[in-house]
């Protein structure tokens, strides 16, 4: 196995192929794994480590938290958790959070592990509590009473010892002629909602508040410089920048009143799209972060930050219906939010390929038209970039590892045999 921790700490390269001769990033990619069968996915070293370099100088010496659901590979998220400017995992599930947190005999646990959305899984809830290990490193997001009660009916406050809680902080902006601008995740958005939350937790018996998280959706996830739409650009950057001042001001009103009644160990909020913004908030101890470490192509449109296309998947052709189409296996590997072209997979690769709009991405079969087309021949491969990270890991069961030509493999947790969701 590759020694991800020594290949990772090696300094960020000065130059960006990526950018400065795309056709000879994506052939090189190609050239490393050009033995493997399609569908193959690859992992630049070089790009990563750039992103790692410059989502650590985005954030201002404020720590990093590792947004898993957007990675999904246990090798990488383990050797991100060995560097000093990142504190632990934020974890989509709560099956996931107890197995990277429990030590195996092949790798230790994870020792901070939050839980980034609520879970009612009694199966897990009960795995969790019957962890002593797991207990002291998992923390679990609430936003309702109604979460510890399901916890207690699960496992008696009498039975186990005290549950790790954070609450989710609602961090949408409310305008009354527009309404949420966000997600629509936690209904605890007032400070009064989360300290009167908070006091309920302090109070009950078998729970520890140790936390507070909330995501800035608006801005983290929302691109401000997309090409073409110069008007809506200017909007959502004066939409963002009143958000992330209403966010500050509340976030920090609810993090005084809460320290008031009990010890926070963290502080979590924002995303890859918010680092810097985020990082000016002095309440938070760290920043969630995934997308921006594999730099899938939604984040390309961003004003303030641009992310190297680190990972890649490839596709077989194995039709040619026209002189200028072929149809490569496999592609519908949809990203999640509202459906639009924006969520499909971007050919890269060769240049000159594009979707057919009557079909775009298929389960099985996924048609391009254009002039490279007709260079392209049945066994030949196309290359594409996902959209967010996460989609990609499950579809495949390892990852390729490219610093000047192939190295290893790393497993997907679907490669581990894990499907969390």
């Amino acid at each position: 196995m590759a020694d991800l921790d020594r290949l990772l700490s090696v300094a960020a390269p000065t130059d960006q192929p990526w950018r400065t001769d795309p056709d000879r990033y994506w052939q090189a990619m190609e050239e490393a794994v050009s033995e493997r069968d399609s569908p193959v996915a690859a992992i630049s070293l070089p790009a990563l480590r750039y992103n790692i370099a410059d989502l650590t100088r985005r954030a201002d010496g404020v720590p990093l938290r590792i947004a898993s659901k957007s990675l999904r590979v246990r090798p990488i998220i383990d050797a991100l958790v060995r560097m000093k400017t990142v504190v632990g995992v934020l974890a989509y599930d709560l099956a996931e959070a107890i197995w990277l947190a429990t030590d195996h005999t092949d790798r230790p646990g994870i020792d901070d592990v939050l839980l980034g959305y609520p879970s009612t899984n009694r199966g897990a809830i009960a795995d969790l509590c019957a962890n002593p290990q797991a207990l002291q490193r998992v923390t679990v997001l609430i936003d309702s009473i109604a979460h510890l009660d399901l916890i207690d009916t699960v496992c008696a406050p009498d039975a186990r010892e005290p549950v790790r809680i954070a609450i989710d902080l609602d961090a949408s902006l409310r305008l009354p002629a527009l309404g949420d601008l966000g997600v629509l995740r936690s209904p605890i958005h007032t400070v009064q909602e989360a300290v009167s939350l908070a006091r309920t937790v302090v109070g009950r018996r078998g729970f520890r508040l140790v936390g507070v998280m909330s995501y800035e959706a608006q801005v983290a996830g929302v691109g401000n410089d997309v090409p073409g739409k110069a008007l809506e650009n200017n909007m959502i950057r004066a939409m963002q920048n009143v958000s992330m001042r209403e966010v500050r001001s509340r976030r920090q009103k609810v993090i005084k009143q809460i320290r008031n009644l009990t010890h926070l160990e963290m502080v979590n909020a924002g995303g890859t799209g918010s680092i810097e913004e985020t990082a000016r908030d002095h309440s938070i101890t760290d920043i969630a972060v995934g997308s921006g470490f594999f730099g899938g192509h939604l984040f390309d449109n961003y004003r303030h930050f641009s992310p190297a296309p680190a990972l890649g998947f490839g596709l077989a052709v194995v039709r040619k219906p026209r002189h200028d189409v072929v149809t490569c296996h496999g592609g519908g590997w949809i990203a999640s939010g509202p459906p639009a072209l924006d969520r499909l997979p971007q050919v890269v690769w060769p240049a000159g390929l594009e979707y057919q709009s009557r079909e775009a991405a298929g389960e099985v079969q996924t048609p391009l038209r254009g002039d490279a087309a007709r260079r392209l021949q049945i066994g030949d491969r196309v290359w594409f970039r996902h959209t967010k990270s996460g989609e990609l890991s499950e579809h495949l069961d390892t990852i390729a590892l490219i610093d000047q030509g192939y190295l290893d493999d790393v497993a997907t947790y679907r490669g581990e045999g894990k499907a969390f969701l």
